[in-house]
């Protein structure tokens, strides 16, 4: 298994779902918000992985307000 192609924690989710295969729908922040919530806990810290998709949904929202004007 390679470490860069498909590291032991991109398989690792309970449903067998690679995240790849969900986040690739979704806008690039709100992709890599699902990311680390979809991984929080597989490879280590899991509040660190949640603190990171918080700061991918507060970018977004900021995006998205700043359209609104």
């Amino acid at each position: 298994m390679s470490n860069v192609n498909n590291p032991k924690h991109y398989n690792s989710h309970p449903s067998g779902v690679e995240c790849i295969d969900v986040i690739e729908h979704f806008t690039f922040n709100l992709g890599n918000a699902v990311k680390y919530i979809w991984r929080a806990d597989l490879k280590g810290n899991g509040n660190e992985d949640l603190q990171k998709a918080k700061w991918y949904i507060e970018r977004e929202l900021k995006k998205r307000n700043k359209q609104k004007e």
